[in-house]
């Protein structure tokens, strides 16, 4: 297996687990039967390799072509393009494959794959690939391919990547015709199909290939005798009059379910109205009432999602609502009700757009325009209307309420819903249930629903969950808390787990899987040296007597140390009944010279840092005017019930009155004073004048002064929560006499991680890459001569490659654990603590660095954290300097400048300083 290039692969590309599972079988496919790269087989050398397959793949039945076809078959919004790209990159790399043979199976496909392989674009599948970094992929299209015939010799790009629209090619083979591309070429001198079926190397991939297996247009396309087919799909079957028929040729099925359990894609939830009993209603009515609560849920979710944006930092998400008409005549009188003043008063007006065949010309760019714009928070529209035209290829982040109004069962129903709304906008899941939730309003479907989502088939229910084989004993995992070198060193691990927990059934035996050789040889010392360390740890609050640990060497504090250690050193005991000759006189001051050599060695200096202000301290929130785009909650008179088709949880949007308050204004400020940084005696008058900011607004869209009072009745707790929300960025304290720098320790004590692990665990070498890149953050490695600490845990394989760069650069390195240096960073209403990756001693700096992949650089968190540390970095230097110490400097680091080939010191230019 070329194992190198698919982890290279992986990490460059940043892959989710199901995309590196599918590259490493493919990997698998083509070690076990180098065949499948075979150009010209024959058909007995195809029977040999799908034998061959069919050992390595339990689910591949046949290839069903006249050359291997593997299919991939993942659930939709994990992500098959990029998929698409990291198979482009493996088979150059690792096989030397050159050209590419793309198909999509609509036009909406075909433009957005070409966009995808484009560079510069948002979505560009190559990203990270240093091979196409100076000369990306060709691309020849439908579109162009004659006019590049001309320069097929003269190009420069190492891959060339055809992407053909097959709906295009099955309509000019309608008849018996031959497609265009089978035309002359006079710049080739032959068809452009002929040049390709005449290249020993043509990889065809195949873009949601359920569409179009059947179809005349691939049958041309199979003549063209490519080496390899790779298929990518959600639904691995084909609809027929019969019945779904499914794929014999599978090799990876990665499932709507799973995608679920993995946090990969949205929650589905069908919606309704409590006690309700759709029967009672005509269909006219039940429409109605559907439309109503869909928007209801649509205008909740906006504000959950304005709210998660401010209080989080990050990007506003826009939501819409999609309503799923029955036909065209059907969708023309929504558009016409949703649009009318008999709907909210009309505020929908101009913020519905029908999307279906009915279109053309002018009418249908329009429509094709706003559909496409759909996510952008400028663009207006809010709710979209289908009939049978969003399918593949419309791929979208922010749909979080579907409406369907067409009849059908509830399978049905469900799967062709939720398809589009899966993708997550923050590309994953942010543990907020109303911004990872996709709400399906199905008041006359919700039981029928619910029961079929509790089958074992159900597509959101089946699942395959594999143990691995147990080892002999017991296989559960285990909580290892990891004592420093140091401690290990003078025994100080009591109640901790040694290394040998977790070391003993390494696989092989590593530098610094065990623990090091114990610095002192009877055990008089060692209790002599724990005491010690206790006197040496009662010096972190006298900066003023040694503002470093280097003043551990001064020989006349080393004295005052013994001296102290001295009083609290129990006199050493000898049981004469049995023999004990008493212990010869301990050498006290070389156990204390002994320690702090081994204390400075094996430390570093991480002082505690605390900005206090001085004099007279204000704080609190200035006046500021609210922004309430987009809050347009709408009256209620029943709760809605909603159930997650997962995990089967049920969720309420409530209508149930929380007391009647005098004021308009009450129901929001009594909601806000809960909070427990808002003073109602000092900020009164400003709570008020927000309330009456939210009132005016209400009442400026809302039909009567009852319609506001339910709104701030039943939804107060909503309201407050955006309210609060936007108070955070108008907070200010101020102190009189300003703030200083107080260093309360001049170091502290190295605190031991804690981590899980499996029993039986063993200790990987931190120099060897691991072969299961999607689980590097659960092993454990060893072997280092640096770290401070002598087993660590890695998030990714770049932080693992920067330790191996430490261990030969560096003085001494570790990883912090949480609590090591007590600094916070804000983000959005929000204060967590902040952890760097990594913190380097070198003989002229102290380096605080926070290693992130190329696409996270610009994100709104990894900017507070570089903040916090480059702040953090100033105060220490300032006070290290003063007392003789190193400086700080905080480095934010992309994992593609993580390698080999560097030095620390290729790393300083990426310092952030404080402003």
């Amino acid at each position: 297996m070329s194992q190198r290039e698919v982890n290279a692969i992986a990490g460059r590309l940043s892959l989710r687990k199901p995309q590196t599972d599918s590259l490493q079988a493919l990997s698998r496919a083509i070690e076990a039967s180098p065949l499948v790269l075979k150009h010209d087989r024959d058909s007995a050398e195809l029977a040999d390799v799908l034998k061959v397959l069919q050992g390595q793949f339990a689910t591949l039945k046949d290839f069903e072509r006249d050359f291997p076809s593997l299919c991939f078959a993942l659930a939709t919004g994990v992500g098959k393009t990029r998929l698409m790209g990291a198979f482009i990159s493996y088979l150059y790399a690792a096989h030397g494959i050159k050209h590419f043979f793309v198909l999509a199976p609509n036009l909406t496909i075909y433009d957005k794959l070409i966009g995808d392989f484009t560079p510069n674009t948002p979505k560009y599948v190559f990203k990270g690939i240093a091979e196409f970094a100076a000369y990306p992929p060709e691309i020849i299209t439908g579109d162009n391919y004659e006019e590049r015939a001309q320069a097929l010799g003269d190009l420069l790009s190492p891959v060339t990547i055809n992407i053909f629209n097959i709906a295009k090619i099955t309509s000019e083979v309608r008849g018996g015709k031959a497609p265009r591309i089978k035309r002359l070429s006079e710049y080739i001198g032959q068809s452009y199909f002929d040049y390709l079926a005449s290249l020993s190397d043509l990889v065809l991939l195949m873009d949601e290939s359920h569409r179009y297996r059947a179809t005349a247009g691939l049958r041309a396309i199979n003549d063209l005798k490519p080496v390899l087919g790779l298929e990518l799909t959600a639904t691995p079957f084909v609809e027929t009059t019969k019945g779904p028929v499914p794929f014999k040729n599978v090799v990876m099925e990665y499932r709507l379910a799973q995608a679920m359990d993995d946090g990969f894609v949205k929650e589905p939830a069908v919606v309704t109205q409590r006690n309700f009993d759709a029967k009672a209603l005509p269909p006219e009515e039940l429409e109605r009432v559907k439309l109503r609560d869909g928007v209801r849920m649509h205008e909740a979710t906006k504000v959950e999602l304005k709210t998660y944006a401010r209080t989080n930092g990050v990007n506003e998400v826009k939501p819409f609502m999609l309503v799923i008409a029955r036909d065209t005549t059907h969708a023309s009188a929504l558009l016409a009700h949703l649009q009318s003043d008999e709907f909210f008063t009309g505020r929908y007006r101009n913020k519905v757009i029908q999307v279906d065949s009915s279109k053309s010309g002018a009418e249908e760019e329009e429509m094709v325009r706003k559909l496409l714009a759909v996510e952008s928070v400028d663009e207006p529209t809010e709710i979209v209307i289908h009939v049978n035209m969003l399918k593949e290829g419309w791929d979208v982040t922010n749909l979080y309420t579907i409406v369907p109004l067409r009849a059908a069962n509830a399978r049905t129903l469900v799967e062709q819903s939720i398809g589009r709304g899966l993708r997550l906008p923050y590309g994953k899941r942010t543990g907020v249930d109303a911004v990872d939730r996709l709400s399906i309003i199905a008041h006359d479907r919700f039981q029928e629903i619910i029961d079929d989502s509790a089958k074992a088939d159900s597509p959101v229910r089946l699942k395959k969950f594999e143990l691995d084989a147990p080892e002999d004993g017991d296989d559960q995992p285990q909580s290892v808390t990891v004592a420093s070198s140091l401690s290990e060193a003078l025994g100080l691990t009591e109640g901790v787990s040694q290394v040998g927990d977790v070391a003993g059934n390494a696989r092989k035996p590593l530098p610094g899987a065990n623990a090091p050789a114990p610095l002192f040889a009877t055990e008089r010392e060692r209790q002599a040296a724990v005491v010690v360390m206790e006197v040496l740890g009662s010096y972190e609050i006298k900066p003023e007597q040694a503002p470093t640990r280097q003043a551990f060497l001064n020989t006349d504090l080393q004295a005052r140390i013994a001296e102290a250690v001295r009083e609290k050193l129990p006199p050493a005991q000898a049981d004469l009944s049995l023999g004990e000759t008493p212990a010869a006189e301990l050498d006290l001051q070389a156990v204390v010279r002994r320690t702090v050599e081994a204390v400075v060695q094996k430390t570093i200096d991480i002082p505690r840092i605390v900005v206090v202000p001085q004099g007279e301290v204000r704080s609190g929130f200035k006046p500021f005017t609210l922004d309430v785009r987009g809050l347009h909650l709408q009256p209620k008179d029943r709760s809605l019930v909603g159930q997650n088709l997962g995990n089967q949880e049920q969720f309420t949007l409530s209508a149930q009155s929380g007391g009647t308050e005098r004021r308009p204004e009450d129901y929001i400020v009594h909601a806000l004073i809960d909070y427990d940084d808002i003073d109602y005696l000092t900020q009164a008058s400003l709570l008020y004048d927000l309330a009456g900011q939210v009132v005016a607004h209400l009442r400026s869209y809302l039909k009567d002064e009852d319609e506001v009072r339910n709104v701030l009745d039943l939804d107060r707790q909503l309201i407050a929560r955006n309210v609060y929300a936007q108070m955070q960025d108008h907070f200010e304290e101020s102190a009189s006499a300003g703030y200083t720098v107080d260093v309360r320790r001049g170091f502290t004590a190295l605190k031991a991680p804690t981590y899980t692990v499996g029993a039986g665990q063993v200790v990987r070498d931190y120099r060897e890459t691991p072969e299961d890149l999607g689980r590097i953050k659960q092993m454990v490695f060893g072997g280092f001569s640096r770290c401070l600490y002598p087993l660590q845990k890695f998030d990714s394989d770049t932080e693992r490659k920067f330790a191996v760069l430490l261990e030969r650069e560096a003085d001494k390195w570790l990883k912090p654990a949480k609590g090591q240096f007590q600094m916070f960073y804000k983000l959005g209403a929000e204060q967590p603590e902040y952890v760097p990756d990594f913190v380097v001693e070198t003989a002229h700096h102290v380096l605080m660095v926070e290693t992130k992949a190329s696409k996270e650089m610009d994100s709104t968190e990894v900017k507070a954290k570089a903040r916090a540390g480059a702040l953090w970095c100033k105060n220490a230097t300032d006070h290290t300097r003063s007392v003789g110490g190193k400086s700080w400097k905080y480095l934010l680091v992309s994992h593609e400048q993580v390698t080999a080939d560097k030095t620390l010191n290729d790393f300083l230019r990426f310092e952030v300083l404080s402003r």
